[in-house]
């Protein structure tokens, strides 16, 4: 897969078969499109182009709210993920305040047709685009003539079928509920950070943990709690059990912290990053009487995190 981060880099195709959207997670319902696009493209011999906007646009078009914005997929991820899935072409264009301004016509023949020679379009039922979101796939289909381009638009029926959406994703990890998150995903939720110095109590204990940071704060971090997870190190992988939360029995509770303990793994990895993988959430987060307490609690939870994984 070629990544560009303007229409500028690209080069017209003979023949493209195109679809657009943030596609957060890459998810599902996401695959449901791309899997229309990559058949078409066979079919006509085509190439296939996505297009998606960084940042996500409503980080622009509302940044008084974008604090209670959180994503599924760094941009890293996505591009990740897209290249797993076979598309030939990635165009990334800047979304800000300038081009939150072009309308609908300016989009189509800037970007679709002199930018990237667009043959067919392929969109999701509910997808607009243009200032203030005006075109969408009435307007499309009754000017197809006009713009060269044939349109398709997956059915509304087809996608609620697959019953997904970023938001349910969203509600689910913000319940704690990976597991479903994963369902829908179609792969296990991940977050990287790199690894930072924290108290060092849990190796006092005999389970050692890694506090991770993450740099990109518009990440979502799943509701708090313990967690069964799959550790990815510098190519290898690694089970662990994970814990989101304010550590109420060791500390005074106010604040936040990810710190996960890697099973049958002795390196330091001060600085590194890893990436964590949710598979379960084993149970909330609790204070107990005592550190005695916690550690007996800590052998249940590794019991169940072998278990999980």
């Amino acid at each position: 897969m070629k990544v560009y981060y303007s229409i500028e880099e690209f080069t017209a195709l003979p023949k493209a078969v195109v679809t657009s959207g943030t596609f957060d997670g890459v998810h599902y319902g996401h695959r449901k499109i791309i899997e229309r696009l990559k058949e078409i493209a066979r079919v006509q011999q085509a190439e296939t182009v996505m297009i998606t906007f960084w940042p996500h646009p409503r980080f622009v078009l509302a940044p008084e709210k974008s604090d209670s914005l959180k994503l599924l997929s760094t941009l890293e991820e996505k591009i990740s993920l897209l290249e797993k899935l076979g598309i030939d072409h990635l165009i990334i264009l800047k979304f800000d305040k300038p081009f939150s301004q072009l309308t609908s016509l300016e989009f189509i023949d800037k970007i679709l047709i002199k930018g990237i020679n667009t043959t067919k379009l392929v969109i999701g039922y509910d997808h607009r685009f243009g200032r203030n979101r005006e075109g969408g796939f009435e307007y499309l289909k009754e000017n197809s003539g006009k713009f060269g381009f044939e349109v398709e638009e997956i059915p509304k029926q087809e996608l609620e079928e697959v019953a997904v959406s970023s938001t349910k994703i969203r509600v689910a990890l913000e319940e704690g509920a990976v597991d479903k998150a994963n369902h829908y995903l179609e792969y296990e939720y991940p977050v990287t950070g790199t690894v930072t110095d924290g108290n060092k109590l849990g190796r006092t204990i005999g389970y050692p943990t890694a506090n991770i940071a993450l740099e990109e704060t518009y990440k979502l971090i799943p509701k708090n709690g313990i967690y069964a997870v799959r550790v990815e190190f510098e190519g290898n992988t690694y089970g662990g059990m994970l814990n989101i939360g304010n550590k109420p029995t060791v500390t005074d509770g106010s604040k936040r912290t990810m710190e996960v303990n890697i099973f049958d793994f002795n390196q330091s990895i001060y600085g590194k990053s890893l990436t964590i993988r949710f598979v379960k959430h084993l149970r909330d987060e609790q204070k107990f009487e005592s550190v005695e307490h916690l550690v007996e609690q800590l052998d249940k939870d590794k019991a169940a995190a072998l278990q999980a994984i």
